[in-house]
């Protein structure tokens, strides 16, 4: 993306919308460039008539005109530094709505491809980076350049010979501080890098705390941890220092251009060309247009750490899903729930040789009746959880056609569709909130009573009911006070809750002792009974009863039939129970 379209794009996105208070703040920074200047320029009447001419009126007059100079300089500074911060801020908030917003609505897939902690970062430094561009650097720009204006015209009217002397200053400073803007584009670029692979290591050391204690793992983390805030200080120090290098060099500069005008100004002065009192107001304008000088000759570092934040922040914003939809869907019209995969091809990722899908399903063809339990059996990596994802189209497959009662979920609203579905799985996913929100996120507007009863019928309330808080008990991160049985039941209270037509199942009873296994069983028995359900199971226990079980093969339905049928005439299925048998 080029830099004049990203900033064609933040304008118009982001920052448009605050142009009334920009603009005030860039008249404000008028003022503080008038005030500046006339600050230098009273210096020329001070030495003149207060220290020369001994002129009493002008002794208060004078020094009363520099404070009200420096008063005028101060508020509006402070006017335009608030209204600038308060915009950066609504830039920040909208940058991160939208990035929120768009990762809420991503595809699964982009979630996959990316650790969490990058995202993270892109979430906080990238955009830190960004909206300091729009406070520093648009405030800097104008109200530097108008300074600076203002100066130049106070030392112009000075003495012209030593105003064309000191004008050497701004190109040479330009041209060092962009040769130290390419540098610091370089390591920013690198230290955000790295800054986002911290995140994402601190998310596995607290989401892994246990499995590093298990293992023993603590010197190896440690040792870790190490390269990883060396390589983020060595890229922070890098750049730090590229940044200061920039005052030695604006120090040299100066303290050259300060020996030659004295020189060139005892001569001056020798030929009666300038006055005292105009060389120390000329002398004064100079020494305060050092700061603005300095402050526009880096003002590229602000705006390229901006524009590198933008150029990795802008691509999450505009990630578009693949999941298609048109303007012309209508809504599921749910009769008996009978699902139909007809022809289906899946792949999650591209071939390296050739742009065809590498295949996760074959033409899948499957029908599962309304009300009733379909059961899908097969080796871990064969197809199964995909075949479940396709229904609530957490991802789209590449051929063919799905329908729920002879409608095909690729015309009917994603919405609606989901509306219908709820799910349980094995990687029971909670929220960090009380057990009456983690529940109660199904319907956000269900009723305390519906919420206690789709606790009751899942055997989650046994042990509710014991906690100091009840319903109102914290559960931590992902569930973490809570055990495994215990975040099951929430689980499966959460999609009684949702009282949807279509259950999905996957592993839902896997890693249980028997008692807490036993319960909820009878818990997806009462969520299952007169739904359309699809179930996943190692465990052919659970899925006896199945009304009909697929057997899944290498993204192929190997066989189907009954329990009987299959224990006849499928040899994988076969193969399976009989080792489960002797387990």
């Amino acid at each position: 993306m080029m830099d004049v379209k990203i900033i064609k794009r933040l304008f118009k996105d982001y920052t448009k919308k605050h142009l009334k208070k920009i603009i005030f703040a860039l008249l404000l920074s008028i003022a503080v460039a008038g005030s500046t200047s006339s600050i230098a320029y009273l210096l020329d009447p001070a030495i003149k008539e207060i220290f020369m001419n001994k002129d009493e009126k002008l002794m208060i007059i004078i020094p009363l005109l520099i404070i009200v100079a420096f008063f005028i300089k101060g508020l509006s500074l402070y006017i335009a530094k608030v209204l600038m911060i308060t915009v950066s801020e609504d830039v920040k908030r909208d940058v991160q709505v939208d990035m929120l917003n768009n990762l809420i609505d991503a595809d699964t897939k982009l979630i996959d491809n990316k650790h969490s902690g990058k995202f993270i970062s892109n979430l906080t430094n990238d955009v830190a980076h960004l909206t300091n561009m729009v406070s520093t650097g648009i405030l800097n720009l104008f109200k530097d350049t108008f300074t600076l204006i203002g100066l130049m015209s106070v030392m112009f009217y000075q003495n012209w010979k030593l105003s064309l002397i000191a004008i050497i200053m701004i190109p040479l400073a330009s041209f060092a501080a962009r040769s130290l803007g390419k540098r610091i584009t370089k390591v920013s670029f690198q230290q955000m890098e790295w800054a986002g692979v911290l995140s994402s290591y601190l998310i596995e050391i607290f989401k892994n705390h246990k499995l590093i204690k298990i293992f023993q793992k603590e010197i190896y983390e440690k040792n870790r941890a190490q390269i990883f805030l060396d390589n983020v200080k060595e890229k922070s120090r890098k750049m730090s220092i590229v940044f200061v290098r920039a005052s030695p060099i604006m120090e040299t500069m100066t303290g050259i251009i300060i020996a030659i005008l004295i020189y060139f100004t005892g001569r001056l002065i020798m030929n009666d060309e300038i006055e005292i009192s105009n060389f120390f107001s000329f002398l004064a304008a100079m020494m305060l247009a050092y700061q603005p000088v300095r402050s526009l000759a880096t003002l590229n570092i602000v705006i390229n750490n901006g524009l590198v934040s933008a150029k990795r922040i802008l691509p999450i914003i505009d990630e578009k899903s693949e999941l298609k939809q048109n303007n012309d869907d209508k809504d599921l019209t749910f009769e008996n729930g009978n699902i139909e995969f007809k022809n289906i091809e899946f792949s999650y990722d591209k071939s390296k040789d050739e742009n065809l899908p590498k295949a996760t399903l074959k033409d899948i063809n499957l029908k599962m009746f309304g009300g009733k339990m379909t059961a899908l059996v097969g080796h871990s990596g064969s197809g199964k959880s995909t075949i479940l994802n396709l229904i609530p189209r957490i991802y789209d497959a590449h051929k063919g056609d799905i329908t729920i009662d002879n409608q095909s979920i690729y015309k009917t609203k994603i919405k609606s569709l989901r509306n219908q579905i709820s799910f349980v799985g094995q990687d029971t996913n909670l929220f960090d909130d009380t057990i009456k929100n983690n529940i109660a996120y199904a319907d956000v507007d269900a009723s305390d009573e519906d919420i206690y009863d789709a606790a009751k019928l899942s055997f989650a309330s046994e042990f509710i009911e014991k906690l100091k808080d009840k319903y109102e008990t914290k559960i931590g991160e992902n569930g973490i006070r809570l055990s495994g049985g215990e975040k099951q039941r929430i689980s499966i209270a959460r999609a009684i809750l949702k009282k949807s037509k279509i259950i999905l199942l996957d592993e839902a009873t896997s890693s249980l002792d028997a008692e807490t296994e036993d319960k909820i069983q009878k818990a997806i028995s009462y969520l299952t009974k007169n739904r359309t359900t699809i179930v996943i199971a190692h465990r052919l226990s659970t899925i006896l009863n199945s009304n009909k079980i697929y057997v899944i093969d290498s993204g192929n339905v190997a066989a189907e039939g009954s329990h009987e049928e299959l224990m006849k005439n499928s040899s994988i299925y076969k193969n399976f129970y009989n080792k489960q048998i002797k387990m």
